[in-house]
């Protein structure tokens, strides 16, 4: 009786663990194609980058460059792009110009040059 117990109580826990994060990755991944339109910017699942050009009930057509357009199945689809997840790195010059020195490396080359001859 007690190694039922056991063997239904390890059953719910694996289910728990396992099969209810993914029943909510799959709503979320639903939820997400259902609500994809034209001019969206997305990343699929292999990372190919770009905008919705085109849709219907199957098929997104992305621009990933200009003039290049990619077929995908609406599945295919990972994530929607926000404005800020394109510029990851933006480079603010006005912090950077404090830190940075000019150094003259030409003399440093001639003497060298000089030396090895």
């Amino acid at each position: 009786m007690g190694g039922i117990i056991f063997f239904a109580v390890m059953l719910l826990l694996a289910w728990a663990v396992i099969v209810l994060p993914q029943q909510r990755r799959m709503r979320a991944h639903q939820a997400l194609v259902s609500t994809l339109e034209v001019g969206d910017e997305v990343m699929t699942t292999s990372g190919i980058m770009g905008t919705i050009v085109e849709m219907d009930d199957e098929v997104v057509r992305v621009e990933v460059a200009p003039g290049t357009e990619l077929r995908f199945v609406r599945g295919a689809i990972a994530q929607k792009v926000e404005a800020d997840d394109e510029v990851e790195d933006e480079y603010d010059e006005d912090e950077d110009d404090a830190d940075e020195v000019d150094v003259d490396v030409t003399e440093d080359v001639t003497e060298d040059a000089e030396t090895n001859n």
